[in-house]
């Protein structure tokens, strides 16, 4: 079962980036660039020449005009208010209604609703598949009518690769390998529009990342990596960190996926991932997903301060009913202020309120007797030592012997208390 469960998250998040734009296509607010790493320079020009035929006129992608317009609306998806985003990409459906653009920030906004319980929400399912079948079916009829036409291979490839994630986190792996491989399909295409535009680099870069991550992790699966294009984790890094600098619309998810990539343990950088994270939440400060990346990585840095206004921040928004603060935010948020209390402050009944706090919150989001919920745990089962109550101690512990792996710190915490009382 373990092993199993293992390779169900392994799919639901690595394999969807073989079919790429596994987040797809996404949008920077107007105003300052985001602080970004620095990381090696490797040449990005050796793509294929753009064809001197390719007529760019119509492209959405690259109308200034557009961009300007949207601004706001994109500032408001990724704040989380999506009424007022959406009104305005119901607008440039009006006015582009064979165009996918709109379609396809439609199918964003529906994503995005979607990630603040990690993307375990089904409610908005058949809402996304509509919008981003919609999206494939009016660029594929641009592609036909132009085969050069490469924003419609731009918005196929996204569109495809958010297809195949939504199926892979729903266990549906037939329809998520079929959706990657046309997903792959047309950002092969569209990777000769590269010099047009650093939009166009965004899913090239995830690729050439992941794919070499894929093989370096998974040994087991070169074998059917072999029928894939080769990557090139230097190449992507590099490339997504021109597009976080430079792209309009694909900068901030571009810029998201660097800071999961440099507080991984493969790439071992979480400060500069803490940068970035902090940039995400000044620049989007109601997005629940960036609050709580920017707290966690300030925690694990031993900026408390940081963390902890931050976590604050984030069970505020919660009890006050915020567009995308749940329990599944509430959990971590709550973890590190009992951590706090108990070890900053000293203050062991809040530490104690904040551990069980997490727990409530680990169950409401259906995430119990794992991650935040088993630290809690251990956390109390500390605090019950504190108050001299070994019995109270015990069942913590044992709880946490149960639920944890071999080898995790909290196991190893409760083996040897339980060692040593055993009675």
């Amino acid at each position: 079962m373990k092993s199993f469960s293992f390779l169900r998250g392994w799919l639901g998040r690595a394999a969807l980036t073989l079919g790429l734009l596994a987040s797809g296509f996404a949008a920077r607010a107007q105003g300052q660039k985001p602080v970004v790493p620095a990381m090696p320079e490797v040449a990005l020009d050796s793509v294929r020449a753009v064809p001197q035929a390719v007529d760019i006129s119509g492209w959405l992608l690259l109308d200034k005009d557009i961009q300007l317009e949207l601004g706001g609306a994109v500032q408001n998806l990724y704040n989380f208010k999506f009424d007022k985003s959406d009104k305005q990409f119901l607008s440039l459906r009006r006015r582009y209604p064979q165009h996918p653009m709109a379609y396809f920030l439609l199918g964003l906004s529906t994503w995005w609703r979607m990630m603040p319980n990690n993307v375990t929400d089904t409610r908005y399912d058949q809402r996304l598949l509509a919008y981003l079948d919609t999206a494939q079916t009016k660029a594929e009829t641009l592609y036909k009518a132009d085969s050069h036409n490469y924003e419609a291979c731009f918005f196929l490839s996204a569109a495809y690769g958010m297809e195949a994630r939504l199926h892979a986190e729903r266990h549906n792996w037939r329809k998520a390998t079929v959706a990657s491989r046309r997903a792959l399909i047309y950002l092969e295409k569209s990777k000769e529009a590269n010099r047009l535009s650093s939009e166009f680099l965004f899913g090239e870069g995830l690729f050439n990342y992941y794919a070499v991550w894929i093989a370096e992790e998974y040994k087991w699966l070169r074998p059917v990596l072999f029928f894939f294009p080769k990557g090139d984790k230097a190449r992507g890094l590099a490339q997504l960190r021109q597009v976080g600098q430079t792209a309009f619309y694909t900068g901030t998810e571009a810029n998201f996926f660097l800071v999961t990539i440099l507080n991984s343990d493969r790439e071992n950088k979480p400060a500069d991932a803490y940068v970035l994270a902090r940039q995400l939440a000044t620049q989007f400060p109601d997005n629940s997903r960036f609050q709580l990346d920017y707290a966690k990585l300030a925690f694990k840095l031993g900026k408390f301060e940081d963390s902890e206004a931050a976590s604050l921040a984030v069970l505020r928004k919660y009890a006050a009913g915020q567009v995308g603060y749940g329990p599944y935010v509430g959990r971590a948020a709550t973890y590190i202020l009992g951590y706090l209390m108990q070890y900053k402050y000293r203050d062991m009944a809040q530490a104690k309120d904040y551990y069980q706090r997490c727990m409530a919150y680990s169950e409401q989001a259906g995430m119990a007797k794992q991650g935040y919920y088993i630290f809690a745990e251990a956390g109390l089962a500390r605090l019950a030592l504190h108050d001299s109550d070994p019995a109270t101690a015990r069942r913590y512990y044992r709880a946490v012997l149960e639920q944890s792996d071999n080898g995790e710190d909290s196991y190893l915490e409760a083996r040897d208390w339980l060692r040593k009382h055993p009675q």
